[in-house]
């Protein structure tokens, strides 16, 4: 019976999961990181600021704005 089971499960299956969920956090991880450098580098005043104060939200705000530009830019190039 153990035999079945063992013999119904197929590893590679595993291993391809674990591989697109790491790919795909490396994705976003990328490209956090890019926007991030793209912001020290384009308004070092909000990022001095955020440190400065602890306070995240408008770091985070500029980050997405970063962002959707990006991808706005990328679909209009499409």
């Amino acid at each position: 019976m153990t035999e079945d089971l063992v013999d119904g499960i197929d590893p590679e299956r595993g291993v391809d999961r674990v591989t697109s969920v790491a790919v795909l956090i490396g994705i976003v991880a990328a490209i956090v990181a890019g926007a991030t450098i793209w912001l020290v580098l384009t308004e070092p005043v909000t990022v001095a600021n955020a440190v400065n104060e602890g306070e995240i939200s408008p770091l985070v705000r500029q980050l997405a704005d970063i962002i959707y530009n990006a991808l706005a830019g990328l679909l209009d190039y499409l």
